[in-house]
């Protein structure tokens, strides 16, 4: 009975042991798809985020374009307010996407902002009117972009 059980003790210690090996070998990353791209956009101080599409989903990508609106008369730049992205410097943001509002491929705009109003925000310079503003899934795209958390 002893025997037996000695027997299993070491076999589930062998099991164990390879386990582990298994695990640890050099190939460790071995089909490991990152879920973004940075690319440099020529002339541009900022990169193009390209994600996956699983990345995108994973992230509930989401967005709205950019209105123009008649505020207090005049016609304004209108966004929602959470497209809006501050950086460490107190800079305003907001990630636009590029080619429409099924493109994977994003790009941090500059923003300028007049006031906020509850949701949204009124705009003294941005990006043009109909783009489309990431509102869900900014800030990890800002995380990939500038490497936060790597």
């Amino acid at each position: 009975m002893q025997t037996i059980r000695r027997f299993l003790v070491m076999s589930l210690m062998i099991l164990a042991v390879l386990s582990l090996v298994a695990c640890g070998g050099s190939n460790e990353n071995a089909g490991h798809v990152e879920p973004y791209e940075l690319e440099e956009v020529a002339g541009s101080e900022f990169q193009n985020v390209i994600l996956t599409a699983k990345a995108a989903e994973r992230l509930d990508i989401q967005s709205e374009a950019l209105n123009m609106e008649d505020v207090d008369g005049e016609m304004k730049l209108v966004a929602p307010y959470s497209a809006v992205l501050y950086d460490l410097n107190g800079e305003t943001y907001a990630y636009t996407r590029n080619a429409g509002p099924s493109s994977l491929t994003f790009i941090r705009a500059p923003i300028e902002i007049e006031r906020i109003e509850g949701g949204r925000v009124i705009l003294t310079s941005g990006p043009p009117e109909g783009t489309h503003l990431v509102t869900v899934g900014a800030a990890e795209l800002y995380g990939a972009d500038t490497g936060v958390g790597k």
